[in-house]
């Protein structure tokens, strides 16, 4: 009989890694949607539930795209 090792991340209970590691970018991508989308909800009270948390997860996910522009000016 095998056993297999799968971790399970902390914010999604529906994923399952094969790697440590791999979960742990999982939770803190999740964990900077939610501020994200907490900051867009605050700056666009228009913006329904779902749009505010598609876009935070959307900027989550590719944050070298937004990174340069959060920046603040030397």
């Amino acid at each position: 009989m095998a056993v297999e090792v799968v971790y399970r991340s902390s914010r999604d209970l529906e994923r399952l890694f094969m790697d440590k590691a791999e979960a742990d970018r999982h939770d803190k991508m999740l964990e900077l949607a939610e501020l994200l989308a907490s900051v867009l909800n605050k700056a666009v009270p228009s913006l329904t539930e779902a749009q505010v948390e598609e876009a935070g997860i959307y900027m989550a996910k590719k944050p070298r795209h937004f990174r340069p522009g959060l920046q603040e000016p030397a």
